[in-house]
């Protein structure tokens, strides 16, 4: 009994009956495997391997079936068991349930819980040359993982602040739609698509209660996610993000950069064009970022060329806007768009048309000082999954990484609490 205990604590299989051990050699004579079989203990016998409901055996199946589990020191090692069939009301003909694997799975439930833990904490050329296994399989395991640990806990209990982005992981115009929890900073969902549709999906698993729940709502100026919000959550309040905001007036800015550049080239102002167009960082750079060499050229601009320069003074300005925030951002604002209507600039004059058709969204922003910075961090560490799950091939697989690390669906290290 003692070794019986054993060899279940090592392979993680408590919950099965040990029966016996065998040593599988190589061409050598060495050991290549080491195969423990074991069997299903009554009372967990004849179950569905996906509801775990009983019900009436239908046939052997495959015979005995092998399921990886983790190495002995340097060999590899099995869990070996007979793999019945058992007919299920709900989802007719399959595989028995087994208490030390996942259904579908052909590793062991710590087998795919170190493998789990090993994508959210290492490199991937760590985990493959660990396990030694391929990082498609490392994408299927997580997907497992992923999918029940989600299944197993409320991850929308007590949503009331979020915010909504996409991020584009591949080539094509492919893009996730990214929902985080304000309060906690966590990934609570994420999926395929940036439309309405997409979101809609989002509430309708949030439900109807919870949906009434939520009061405010970061977001850009997407009119696919204020559609969606103002249908679906009728007491929340949109926040504009700011950074997007700032981002119109950068790019106005930009545009006017080039008016003039151009202007300057063609009247064969060659070293006046020379200057402009080593000023874009000068421009668009905070004031305090600037370098001694920038701000150079800017004091160049303010003396040489006044549309520019009162084209910056608006940036600048903008940004004041949300670094101020609150009612006296809201006064500031005010007169901001005062400011910009009569600029005579094309480019900023659209960019007050802008902000005057999304302002209840953008005061709310000032008001409540909620921004997409948490969402935005988030979609930086999305990046670098992306990154690392470029083997995968698979969206799903890549969407699991992400709930594993950045969800909170991580699993403990087996026998660590």
């Amino acid at each position: 009994m003692r070794n019986a205990r054993v060899w279940a604590g090592l392979l993680g299989v408590k919950e099965a009956i040990f029966e016996d051990v065998s040593v599988e050699e190589d061409e050598d004579g060495d050991a290549a495997a080491i195969v423990v079989s074991v069997r299903v203990r009554r009372r967990d016998g004849g179950r569905c391997g996906i509801c775990r409901r009983r019900g009436p055996g239908y046939d052997r199946g495959e015979g005995r079936r092998r399921w990886r589990a983790l190495d002995l020191g340097t060999i590899r090692s099995f869990v070996e068991a007979e793999a019945p069939r058992v007919r299920c009301g709900a989802h007719g003909v399959v595989v028995a349930w087994v208490p030390w694997a996942r259904h579908g799975a052909r590793s062991t439930r710590s087998f795919d819980d170190t493998a789990a833990w090993l994508v959210a904490h290492t490199a991937k050329s760590t985990l493959v040359a660990l396990l030694r296994i391929s990082w498609r399989t490392v994408g299927r395991i997580i997907t497992r993982v992923s999918t029940e640990a989600e299944a197993s806990r409320d991850g929308f209990a007590g949503l009331r602040r979020i915010g909504i982005d996409e991020i584009s992981y591949k080539r094509g115009h492919r893009y996730l739609t990214v929902v985080v929890d304000h309060d906690s900073g966590r990934l609570v969902w994420i999926a395929i698509g940036r439309d309405e549709a997409t979101l809609h999906s989002f509430f309708d698993r949030l439900g109807a209660e919870r949906c009434l729940a939520i009061t405010l709502v970061s977001a850009d100026a997407a009119a696919w996610i204020a559609n969606v919000v103002a249908e679906r959550c009728p007491h929340a309040t949109i926040c504009m993000d700011p950074f997007h905001v700032c981002q119109w007036a950068s790019r106005a800015l930009d545009e006017v950069r080039r008016e003039v550049w151009n202007a300057a080239r063609r009247n064969g102002q060659r070293a006046i064009a020379i200057e402009l167009k080593g000023a874009r960082f000068a421009l668009w750079k905070n004031p305090e970022d600037l370098t001694e060499r920038q701000q150079d050229k800017l004091a160049l601009i303010e003396k040489t060329n006044h549309r520019l320069y009162r084209a910056y003074l608006l940036k600048e300005q903008l940004r004041q806007v949300f670094q101020l925030r609150g009612s006296a951002g809201i006064r500031l604002l005010d007169h901001w768009l005062a400011w910009a209507r009569r600029c005579r600039i094309p480019a900023f004059v659209k960019v007050a048309a802008s902000i005057t058709a999304t302002r209840s969204a953008i005061d709310a922003g000032l008001l409540h000082q909620l921004s997409n910075a948490r969402v935005e961090s988030v979609n930086t560490r999305l990046r670098l999954l992306t990154r690392i799950a470029f083997g995968f091939r698979s969206a799903p697989a890549l969407i699991a990484l992400a709930m594993l690390s950045l969800g909170g669906l991580c699993p403990p290290l087996p026998g660590r609490s």
